[in-house]
């Protein structure tokens, strides 16, 4: 697929940085964007040599959420709304649910304002790096709806109900450093600074071992449901899995021949 909403590269070292590219819309979403991004996680998803996935978006804001102007959701007042049920089901519940289960750790990189499903998009991410001058906000309840994109799953987790219901019935901007504060995001680092961490923090993460990695989250997705029964039975049989592969011999022989070692991801 050309692409034309959003940019797509894979550099030589495994990371694969989807940059989503309205920046005139604050990076919001309408069908086009949708469709090439899935795209696009597709497509890493498909290539063995991708260790990383970095998420990012252009010019001044991360994501502002829903382009209300889009035509799958636009309507004039006194008309029949369209069916915002349909839309979840058709994009915002695959997108999450292919990020959930991505073969590589994702890193949600953001540089500006990320609202509404532009919030929940980068929370869905294994990691969300913020600069300091960026913000989270949910302001769903201010046009009538409820946070969707999972963000009614994943904010109360991390932040408690109360924080959580605080945020999403105010609507109250919640900047990168409180957001970290609160434990909402992995960290926040000054906007100078900015594209340099999040480089790192990809090459950190591309030479690591990527499974082990991808069966982190797995387990601690899970982990919210299951029984402690249930979970010790669940980490014996990754920790058997991950015990057979190439990167755990390789870890074992760079630990005791004590030299970094070299992650294959396989």
């Amino acid at each position: 697929m050309a692409y034309q909403h959003l940019r797509f590269e894979v550099s030589d070292r495994g990371i694969a940085r989807i940059t989503l590219n309205r920046p005139d819309k604050m990076n919001s979403f309408h069908a086009a964007m949708h469709a090439e991004l899935r795209d696009a996680l597709d497509a890493l998803q498909a290539d063995p040599a991708v260790r990383v996935l970095v998420l990012t978006g252009a010019g001044r804001g991360f994501c502002a959420g829903q382009d209300l102007a889009d035509e799958e959701v636009r309507f004039v007042p006194g008309e029949t709304p369209p069916d915002l049920g349909e839309v979840v089901e058709r994009h915002y519940k695959p997108l999450v649910l292919r990020l959930a289960n991505l073969r590589v750790p994702t890193i949600a990189a953001v540089n500006g304002i990320a609202a509404g499903a532009g919030a929940s998009l980068a929370l869905a991410c294994d990691m969300v790096l913020a600069a300091e001058s960026a913000a989270f906000l949910l302001p769903f309840a201010k046009i009538g709806l409820i946070p969707d994109t999972a963000c009614s799953w994943l904010v109360p987790q991390r932040l408690g109900q109360a924080r959580a219901l605080g945020l999403a019935m105010t609507g109250q901007k919640l900047p990168a450093t409180q957001a970290a504060q609160w434990g909402l995001i992995w960290d926040v680092v000054a906007d100078e600074a900015f594209a340099g961490a999040v480089d790192a923090l990809a090459q950190q993460l591309a030479q690591m071992p990527t499974r082990a990695l991808v069966r982190t989250r797995q387990a601690m997705q899970q982990g919210r449901t299951h029984t402690l029964e249930q979970q010790l039975t669940l980490e014996g049989s990754y920790m058997r899995e991950l015990g057979r592969s190439s990167d755990y011999v390789e870890g074992v022989a760079a630990f005791l021949e004590k030299r970094a070692p070299r992650f294959t991801g396989a």
